[in-house]
């Protein structure tokens, strides 16, 4: 019998029978509350003796209440993690992404009962290709180290299909994030490391050392971690391009350029966008994230299956690409990341994606004028989006960058991230994103330069208002708790 699709209504849950969405019905077995669910369990985590106390609902609120309180979150306050930053997301966008209509659909529902969103797919599919000037988007990538994943698996087989085999080797600055060599071995390849020149840029004659022909790709994000915008990105591009190289943007900087300049008129060959960063979607703790890939015009063929195409006023999904990597995800990408990222690009605009980076570069710029005389920043050149302090004059007296970032802690501020990258001594990697106010920059401000101030004593106590105090890290390290049955029985 042919299935005929039903929409559910928004207030019912969906039965998925044979790959198609139908109605809740008998069919699902009853629930039985007398089971024993405690055979389930190992038995050294089954309660014998069971005391719950008995409280009141004020009192059950409330303990909800504080332990909501104790979590830190953009809701709470800035969190300038430098290159991982988490910023201030629309509630919109997350309502949007929350309908019930959306919600409840299957990804394997038939194409002509979802086009409204294989249609939001194709529109930020093409946005992204405008945003990053290539010619070619997938959506598949789960987070961005998938996306950087996905996009060497590209570059490998681009030199494959070009009898180029020799290819297996990577070029990542020392000023990398630290997925990039992790998602090139994985595409098995080798990494090849280069330093940095001492004003923080690529160093040009490293770089021409180190490309060889057995070079298939050099990994880079500009601006750098380090905050700084590679001056020289046209003669990095052809050097790779000479030796036959392909170039590859790491896109977790692009809330640096947006509108301002685009990786693809750089010359880069494929990139990847971190939407759970750029493009609104809050993210932390492993996830959600989404991490779109986007190539030049002799890679398209080879993004994976499926891409949603437009054919007249219909949108579909399309399998047949015979010269695609395959999958690299078992559906189309983390939908509610994308309608989020789609919701932020059509509210902003091109107008507005451009004022969000150059508020992101105006609030990191101005942080850095306030804190620098107490702060060195090893390297002079202009800040963009983020830029990387030094604590190293703390040690003097005692104090480290870990210190920073638990006095910080202590006046109820997220820190930044520490010792990254590691070519800076005692890194402060700063980045407050564009969606924060003055008084905010000010606060945080504020408290490092007060931090700075604090004796070896006041730094070896801190944190002392958070829920957890300091912890012993070295009898932590070692005494390593790694699976539930370490535990002690009694607690």
């Amino acid at each position: 019998m042919k299935h005929t699709y039903q929409q559910a209504r928004y207030d019912e849950p969906l039965l998925i029978e044979k790959g198609r969405p139908g109605r809740i019905g008998a069919s699902l077995p009853p629930w039985d509350d007398n089971r024993d669910l405690s055979a389930l369990l190992p038995a050294g985590m089954v309660r014998e003796d069971l005391k719950l106390p008995e409280i009141s609902e004020p009192e059950m609120i409330r303990h909800y209440v504080r332990l909501s309180q104790m979590n830190y979150g953009t809701d709470s306050g800035i969190y300038p993690l430098g290159s991982c930053t988490m910023k201030y997301n629309p509630k919109v966008n997350d309502r949007i992404a929350s309908h019930p209509t959306l919600q409840r659909m299957h990804p394997l529902q038939p194409e002509d009962t979802v086009q409204g969103v294989l249609a939001m797919m194709y529109e930020l599919q093409e946005a992204l290709c405008e945003i990053g000037g290539m010619a070619g988007c997938t959506l598949q990538p789960a987070a961005g180290a998938a996306g950087e994943f996905t996009g060497l698996l590209i570059a490998r087989k681009y030199h494959e299909t070009r009898g180029d085999l020799k290819r297996d080797e990577v070029i990542v600055p020392d000023s990398a994030h630290g997925t990039n060599p992790a998602s090139a071995v994985m595409a098995g390849f080798k990494i090849i490391e280069i330093k940095s020149a001492p004003d923080g840029s690529v160093d040009l004659n490293a770089l021409k050392g180190a490309l060889s022909e057995r070079t298939a790709a050099f990994m880079i994000t500009n601006p750098s971690t380090l905050g700084i915008f590679e001056k020289n990105i046209c003669e990095v591009q052809q050097a790779c391009h000479d030796a036959g190289a392909l170039l590859y943007y790491d896109g977790a900087n692009l809330n640096a350029l947006m509108g301002k300049a685009r990786p693809g008129d750089m010359g880069f060959d494929i990139m990847h966008y971190n939407l759970h960063k750029t493009f609104s979607t809050p993210h932390g703790g492993g996830g959600p994230g989404s991490g779109p890939v986007a190539v030049s015009c002799d890679l398209v063929k080879y993004l994976p299956v499926p891409m949603v195409v437009k054919e007249g006023k219909t949108f579909r999904l399309d399998y047949d690409r015979p010269d695609s990597i395959g999958k690299v995800k078992g559906l189309y990408g983390n939908i509610g990341v994308l309608v989020r990222a789609w919701a932020f690009v059509k509210v902003l605009g091109g107008t507005g994606l451009k004022r969000a980076s150059e508020l992101a570069v105006l609030n990191a710029s101005y942080i850095r004028s306030r804190i620098e005389s107490v702060y060195p920043v090893p390297f002079t050149a202009p800040t963009k989006h983020e830029f990387v302090a030094s604590a190293d004059f703390l040690k003097e007296k005692g104090g480290s960058a870990k210190d920073v970032a638990k006095m910080l802690a202590e006046r109820g501020l997220h820190p930044p991230t520490n010792y990254f990258p590691m070519i800076v001594s005692e890194a402060l990697m700063i980045e407050p994103t564009e969606s924060e106010t003055m008084e905010e920059l000010d606060l945080f401000s504020d408290a490092l330069l007060d931090i700075a101030k604090r004796s070896a004593e006041e730094y070896k106590l801190a944190p002392r208002t958070t829920t957890v105090s300091r912890v012993d890290e070295i009898g932590a390290a070692k005494n390593l708790i790694l699976n539930w049955n370490q535990f002690p029985k009694e607690q």
